[in-house]
C-alpha cells in the first residue's frame, strides 16, 4: 500500500480543488489520501464524493498552534467533525485569519504594495485564507518575483516588515480536543527547519504525555539525519511515524506521493476510527 497522509486542496492554501486532489492522488498509484487542509473540513465531502475506485480518503485537518512564541502544526485524523468545542476552535481561528489576512494586507499597502483584501480573498476559495494567499497576491502585483519571497524578513515572515499575529491554539489542548472528537493527532514536521517548525525532543515527548498518536517523521522538508533521529525519538514513545508529501498543488511540484506512510504505521493511526476512513462507492 501506498500512503500519502498531509495534503491540501484549494479549500485552504493548496491550488487544486478536493476532487481533482483525490483525482490526482489515484493517478500517482496512492492506495490511501489524507485530506488536510488548514483549519477546515470544508474539503472532505467533495473529496469522498469524487474518489475514484481504489483510494481511500483518511478525513483530516492540519491545526494551527503555537509553541514557546512559534508556529506548531498539529495533523487531526479521523474526527467527529461536529464534535461542539472542537468545532468552535476552528472556527474561530479561521475567523482570526481573516482579521490577520486583512491587517497584513493593511501592512503591504503602507509598505507601498499594490495589493487588496479583495484580491487575496478572491484566491482563497474556502474559508481559510492564509499567507500563502497574500504571497500569490504580490506576486501577481509583481511586489515579488516568486511567491518563496514573501516569507522572508522584507514582508511577512514571522516579524517581518508585514507580518500580523493571529490566534493559536495550545498544542496540548489540540490533542486533546482531537481526542475527544474521537480522532488522533500527529505533530506535522517538527524539524522542517522553516516557518518556526523545529521542535526538541523534549516538546515531543511532552505531547506524547498528552495523547499525541504519531510523528510526521518523512517528509519533502526534512533531512535524513533528522528524519532518522525522529524515528528513533517516535519508536521509543511508542508513537508512529508517519510520511507524507504535504502536497499544496502546483507550489509544491504536485508532489503526491514523494513520501508515504508504512502500513504498519498507518494501522496504529486509523485504529482510534477505522470505520471514519471514506471508500470509493
Amino acid at each position: 500500500m501506498r500512503i500519502d497522509l498531509h495534503s491540501h486542496s484549494d479549500v485552504s492554501d493548496g491550488t487544486r480543488p478536493p476532487a481533482e486532489v483525490v483525482r490526482r492522488a489515484r493517478a500517482k498509484g496512492l492506495d490511501v489520501l489524507a485530506l488536510t487542509d488548514h483549519d477546515t473540513t470544508g474539503g472532505w465531502d467533495e473529496a469522498a464524493a469524487a474518489l475514484p475506485d481504489g483510494l481511500a480518503l483518511v478525513p483530516g485537518v492540519e491545526l494551527s498552534c503555537q509553541e514557546g512564541g512559534r508556529s506548531l502544526h498539529m495533523l487531526g485524523y479521523l474526527f467527529d467533525p461536529a464534535e461542539p468545542e472542537l468545532a468552535a476552535e476552528l472556527a474561530r481561528i479561521r475567523d482570526d485569519r481573516v482579521v490577520r489576512a486583512k491587517a497584513m494586507v493593511a501592512r503591504l499597502q503602507e509598505l507601498g504594495v499594490d495589493v487588496t483584501w479583495e484580491q487575496v480573498r478572491a484566491l482563497a476559495r474556502g474559508e481559510a485564507v492564509g499567507r500563502p494567499h497574500i504571497a500569490r497576491a504580490m506576486l501577481d502585483a509583481g511586489a515579488i518575483k516568486t511567491a518563496d519571497e514573501a516569507f522572508g524578513p522584507r514582508w511577512i515572515a514571522q516579524g517581518g516588515r508585514a507580518y500580523a499575529e493571529r490566534y493559536a491554539l495550545d498544542p496540548e489542548r489540540a490533542i486533546r480536543l482531537v481526542g475527544a472528537a474521537g480522532g488522533a493527532c500527529v505533530l506535522a514536521h517538527p524539524r522542517a527547519g522553516r516557518g518556526g517548525y523545529v521542535f526538541a525532543d523534549a516538546v515531543i515527548e511532552r505531547l506524547a504525555a498528552a495523547g499525541l498518536r504519531g510523528v510526521e517523521v518523512d517528509h519533502p522538508d526534512q533531512a535524513p539525519e533528522d528524519r532518522a533521529h525522529l524515528r528513533e525519538v517516535a519508536a521509543s514513545l511508542g508513537l508512529a511515524a508517519t510520511g507524507s508529501s504535504d502536497d499544496h498543488g502546483a507550489p509544491t511540484g504536485d508532489r503526491l506521493g514523494a513520501e508515504t506512510t508504512a502500513p504498519g504505521e498507518y494501522e496504529k493511526l486509523i485504529s482510534v476510527g477505522p470505520d471514519r476512513v471514506r471508500q470509493s462507492r
